[in-house]
């Protein structure tokens, strides 16, 4: 089973905590808790990167296998489920935090390097990073549609996504790049990084291919 399984969202959760009354101080520790879960994920991820299985061996550490196992429990025996105050927003997303943690590796190394004098041409540098941008950008609206459940239209953003992403390949991959010594060094941990998006996303797209297919079945 993937550990980006598009079933790990909580569905209706908003309705179920409509009662919910925070104010932005209980708000503002929330988004932090997720911040944090971001900077959890990358420190996981840098210890394991070496082994060829480190998205599914962060995922676990993570506690996202186990959450798939206790979420299962609970639709088996409903009478045992506990009334809980924790509540869900995008930030919980494992696709979400995944994203956002690769994305942040990749700029802080690219942002690092370029911050030598005459380490990187400044029109490299600008492009890649703009690459990176629209590239998150496509990916974060399409966890959006997904958390929606729009399936479709979270493949199609994520299609897009990809797309951005085989651009910042080729921005790697250039004549440009080849010729600065800085991004030489750089590029293999780079394209590793984006590689492991690719992967998690195109297990997303699939996860979401057979619900809409389900969807589907269920209309006929």
């Amino acid at each position: 089973m993937s550990d980006f399984d598009s079933d790990n969202l909580s569905e209706n959760e908003w309705d179920e905590n409509s009662d919910l009354a925070w104010n932005e101080f209980d708000w503002e520790l929330y988004l932090r808790e997720q911040d944090s879960a971001i900077h959890r994920y990358l420190g996981f991820y840098e210890e394991l990167k070496a082994s060829p299985e480190r998205i599914d061996e962060v995922a676990d550490k993570m506690g996202w296998d186990r959450a798939e196992v206790e979420e299962a429990e609970e639709r088996e025996s409903p009478e045992k489920v506990l009334f809980s105050d924790e509540i869900y927003t995008l930030q919980k997303n494992p696709v979400y935090i995944a994203t956002k943690a690769l994305f942040l590796s990749l700029r802080k190394s690219w942002e690092l390097a370029s911050l030598t004098p005459g380490s990187i041409p400044q029109h490299l540098a600008v492009t890649f990073l703009s690459s990176l941008h629209r590239c998150e950008e496509q990916a974060i609206m399409a966890i959006h549609a997904l958390d929606f459940g729009d399936y479709a239209m979270a493949i199609c953003l994520f299609k897009r996504a990809l797309s951005a992403l085989n651009g910042s390949f080729a921005i790697l991959g250039s004549e440009e790049a080849d010729a600065v010594q800085a991004v030489c060094d750089l590029r293999g941990d780079m394209r590793v990084r984006l590689f492991d998006l690719r992967e998690i996303w195109l297990r997303v797209i699939s996860d979401c291919r057979e619900d809409s297919d389900r969807q589907t079945d269920d209309e006929a």
